[in-house]
């Protein structure tokens, strides 16, 4: 499987998406016309730089309104095409990229469109250059790639083509099936792009929010099985236009473009079966069938350990080697490392995940490029499989028999309660990257994205969970006022799971636990909302409990304070409910803003 990445996907100048594509792994790139001529080298120079880089340059893009003119408008089009194919060859580059005209066609005419494209094509062969027509989804007259190949079978020149767009396809609507009736040499190149589900005009929509594969809402596993049916063998390639991705480090960009393809190629060779040909392959591997530990860590996590203790975990033992502590509470298992930290307050530094085999889902992260954590282990200590997440949080893959006896001095702890899930705040840049990582890396599944009102604006929240819900993962994207300066983006937690809420939250505050306050204006229209008994309400109201409901069951549950930069809630699941008391959310961040605001 040859890779490829359009320069406009990536950040910097020419020179510099090219060296990292090439560190990324990629094979080849796409050409977008801006970076070159804003480059200050020649063409012979970035086509000698390609060559020590291992690259190819595969297409250069785009030529725009080509087709659908007068005569003398397209006297105009042979005058630029020349002046390319030129530059073209001095490049090294054998194909062009020609879009369906968007501003000067003035020709609604299928067998017009298809002689210029001759014409053009013509003019190409002299050049040993070939065209690839693409049918923009905002084109003024040619905007679906069924009417796109019509034209190319018109033209019938063997130097004109089409091109495949998985956002202008997708984005429409538009079946992707006839795909396969289109002949295999026809298809002179491919662009795949991912995008969230969005109510937008479709230029906008293309030209900031596309996203990388297994990052957004189409089925590009689908998308790209019917292309390979049709015989496509040519290059996979990235077209990516989103401003967030413009704006980050291209190295880190293009390790998560990869990564998006090869979690593409997998998944496209899962559904092909025996038609998958040359597809590679991940090591398969289920989803985690649970969380196995949290750490929290900080140059001092004593703060951390008075929250555990009151709200009932028992002191599981210090470890043998390291300044680290295990807090248990039945299987929920949290341990507080004292030991040097980036961070002067505590936060949440690692994610133990259950796994069934960690060798293979070592080798899958590997081949996704999840970067190694080495820890400093002792003999007789295990040595964990671990990477860093796309936010610098450690994912263990990891089981506590494993591990657990290194930790001497604790008791059991008999309790019936475990973690129900944990709560990442990403920070603004890599908030859809931590969803392609969750979901290829850990096979965890994307639950769609919701919005959550708070003081400084929308949170935008997205759940990555496995199958049978043992692990719940919600991704929060605040906006940059929600905290300030010095704590954006950090303030995340950890949620426990038990059966008597009421009992444990009570017993809590007899140990001195305060939960977040809840003010009296929530009970008001939470009653409004739910016709729930009066001595219910007041227990809620009492304990500083927040209440959900939905067709499948109850939630109930209440927040600590935070320390550092974490803070814990206490849940309780009943009957099927498997939400998050979504609406509850705004409450809890105005609470925990207030507080800040007053610290």
């Amino acid at each position: 499987m040859r890779t490829s990445i359009a320069t406009v996907c990536l950040s910097g100048g020419l020179v510099q998406k090219m060296y990292a594509a090439a560190e990324a792994g990629f094979d080849a790139i796409e050409i977008f016309e801006a970076d070159l001529i804003s480059a200050p080298q020649s063409p012979e120079e970035i086509r000698a730089l390609a060559d020590r880089l291992g690259l190819t340059l595969d297409l250069y893009q785009p030529f725009r309104d080509a087709e659908g003119v007068d005569e003398e408008a397209f006297a105009t089009v042979l005058h630029r095409a020349e002046a390319k194919f030129r530059l073209m060859q001095r490049l090294g580059i054998d194909l062009m990229l020609v879009c369906s005209n968007v501003g000067t066609a003035t020709v609604d005419d299928d067998g017009v469109s298809a002689g210029q494209l001759r014409r053009l094509g013509e003019l190409a062969a002299t050049y040993d250059i070939k065209l690839a027509y693409e049918a923009l989804a905002w084109g003024k007259f040619v905007d679906d790639y069924r009417r796109s190949w019509r034209i190319v079978e018109l033209a019938d020149h063997p130097n004109v083509g089409i091109c495949l767009d998985s956002f202008h396809i997708l984005s429409r609507g538009h079946d992707p099936k006839q795909i396969e009736e289109i002949p295999a040499e026809k298809i002179f190149f491919l662009q795949l792009a991912d995008a969230p589900a969005l109510s937008m005009d479709v230029l906008s929509w293309s030209r900031h929010h596309r996203l990388f594969p297994g990052e957004g809402s189409f089925d590009l596993p689908a998308f790209l099985a019917h292309v390979l049916r049709a015989g496509y063998a040519g290059p996979l390639s990235l077209e990516v236009f989103n401003d967030t991705f413009r704006q980050t480090d291209p190295v880190r960009t293009a390790r998560q473009a990869q990564r998006s393809l090869r979690w593409l190629a997998d998944r496209t060779s899962e559904l092909l079966g025996d038609e998958a040909g040359p597809l590679p392959r991940l090591p398969e591997v289920a989803a985690p069938e649970g969380f196995d530990f949290v750490e929290i860590k900080a140059p001092d996590t004593s703060g951390v350990e008075v929250l555990l203790e009151q709200l009932g975990f028992d002191f599981g033992g210090r470890h043998r080697s390291k300044q680290v502590r295990l807090w248990t509470w039945g299987e929920a298992r949290i341990v507080c490392n004292d030991q040097p930290s980036s961070s002067p307050e505590p936060r949440i530094a690692a994610v133990g995940f259950d796994v069934a085999g960690s060798d293979p889902a070592a080798e899958r992260a590997a081949l996704l490029m999840a970067p190694p954590v080495h820890r400093r282990t002792y003999a007789g200590e295990q040595a964990l499989r671990a990477f860093a997440s796309p936010d610098g949080t450690e994912v263990f893959l990891s089981h506590a028999e494993d591990w657990i006896t290194e930790f001497n001095g604790g008791s059991e702890s008999p309790a019936a309660a475990r973690i129900d899930h944990v709560n990442l705040v990403q920070p603004w840049h890599s908030f859809d990257e931590a969803v392609l990582f969750y979901a290829s890396v850990l096979s965890l599944d994307p639950q769609p994205t919701q919005d959550v009102a708070g003081p400084a604006g929308l949170v935008r929240s997205q759940v990555m969970s496995s199958p049978a819900g043992g692990v719940r993962l919600p991704l929060n994207l605040l906006p940059t006022g929600q905290l300030p300066p010095d704590r954006q983006g950090h303030a995340q937690h950890v949620a426990i799971a038990c059966h008597d809420i009421i009992g444990v939250v009570a017993a809590a505050r007899k140990r001195g636990l305060r939960p977040l306050e809840v003010p009296g204006n929530y009970y008001a229209d939470l009653a409004a909302r739910f016709d729930l008994p009066e001595d219910l309400l007041g227990t809620l109201r009492e304990l500083d409990l927040l209440y959900d409901r939905d067709g499948e069951g109850e939630y109930l549950h209440c927040y600590t304070e935070t320390v550092g930069k974490v803070f814990f809630e206490v849940v309780e699941r009943r009957e099927r409910y498997d939400g998050y008391g979504a609406g509850n959310a705004p409450v809890r961040l105005a609470q925990q803003s207030r507080r800040v605001g007053a610290s």
